[in-house]
């Protein structure tokens, strides 16, 4: 579709985003269920599932990794009304 080989993708892809596809694509996963956390007050389990994550052990460690503390913790803070954190910002 684009005319390009996977690698010249990759490449167009990381100088753009400085984030290959696929490190892209989990920086989404982990925002959307921030964001489902947050709004619907899922549990990380449940939200680890809606977008896609099978393990929710390796969840919270990309999440923790991510945002600087384990999902229940990070978004406490963030509904106590604590600035969210701008690691993991896509």
């Amino acid at each position: 579709m684009v005319h390009m080989s996977p690698t010249t993708f990759d490449q167009h892809f990381k100088s753009v985003t400085s984030m290959s596809p696929l490190q892209y694509q989990e920086a989404l996963r982990l925002q959307e269920a921030r964001r489902l956390m947050l709004a619907r007050m899922m549990d990380s389990g449940a939200a680890s599932r809606q977008v896609g994550c099978a393990s929710p052990s390796q969840f919270n460690q990309e999440y923790g990794r991510s945002f600087g503390n384990a999902p229940t913790r990070d978004t406490a803070r963030l509904r106590e009304g604590g600035a969210p954190a701008g690691a993991g910002e896509p």
